[in-house]
């Protein structure tokens, strides 16, 4: 049976030596740039939702090399080492890369269509109410929970309370379109991917595809067929993403979404060759 165990770092091939380092010196400028000139790197350079003034394209690809803690870019990148170092010495570089990125850019495509038909209905609520303003309408919004979504989005509403208080209807709904109109961008701006597990994920399934019988060791100890490890922690994602599991702060379905975009890739690249 054939066993799969990294290599050192030493024998790193070159792209994903790099991505590493890049990786690592991003964090450092992340800690720094927050540190010193108040600058909040991970805002800037992660993804944040199509419709969001805070979205830019280049974020598709910057948003892979942001991390927000030492876990999170410590297992990522301990992840493509094992991994990615296999992959890229099997494919070579320059395939190993376009694998990377286009299972990145997949599994931000995947979490973001998710998130549409997720945040859609509130959305609406919030269009509608700017289209026809209605007192009655802001306080049943306000009870429903919706301005709580975000830190942003409720001290919008705080300031709108405190800056009507006493006054008349009209005014109050007037200032209530602005307040909403604001409440949007702040709901729009909020949601903000950062990490490299959507290609870590896709490395994850192409090593499964690759060296499906290749023995990974869990906890070091326990040790699983390839194929079997990556179909158990699929299934896991999927049910994490569906139940919605509230306050993990996980993007599930941008995993899958690095899983499903490396199968078509990995489905492509095999066809291609066998024709």
């Amino acid at each position: 049976m054939e066993q799969y165990r990294p290599g050192g770092f030493k024998m790193l091939p070159d792209v994903v030596k790099n991505i590493i380092i890049i990786n690592g010196l991003l964090f450092l400028a992340t800690i720094a740039a927050a540190n010193v000139f108040k600058i909040d790197l991970a805002d800037m350079l992660g993804l944040h939702y199509f419709g969001a003034e805070k979205f830019k394209p280049y974020q598709f690809i910057t948003y892979m090399f942001m991390h927000g803690g030492f876990g999170h870019i410590f297992f990522n990148m301990f992840a493509l080492w094992m991994f990615g170092s296999v992959l890229e010495n099997y494919w070579g570089p320059k395939r190993f890369l376009v694998y990377y990125l286009i299972t990145g850019i997949g599994a931000a495509l995947v979490h973001y269509i998710v998130m549409y038909y997720q945040i859609s209905p509130d959305i609406n609520i919030i269009n509608n109410y700017i289209a026809n303003p209605n007192l009655d309408k802001l306080y049943e919004i306000k009870n429903s929970g919706l301005f709580g979504k975000s830190y942003e989005m409720l001290t919008s509403y705080n300031q709108f309370v405190a800056n009507v208080s006493g006054a008349d209807d009209k005014t109050i709904l007037s200032a209530s379109v602005e307040m909403m109109q604001q409440v949007k961008i702040d709901y729009l701006n909020a949601p903000n991917i950062i990490g490299a597990s959507g290609s870590v994920f896709g490395l994850l399934l192409a090593f499964g595809m690759m060296f499906s019988n290749s023995l990974i060791y869990v906890y070091f100890a326990i040790p699983i067929k390839a194929k079997y490890f990556v179909m158990i922690y699929g299934a896991l994602e999927l049910y994490s993403g569906i139940a919605n599991n509230a306050g993990d702060n996980i993007g599930h379905f941008a995993h899958l979404g690095g899983m499903l975009f490396g199968i078509f890739l990995i489905l492509y690249w095999r066809k291609k060759r066998s024709i």
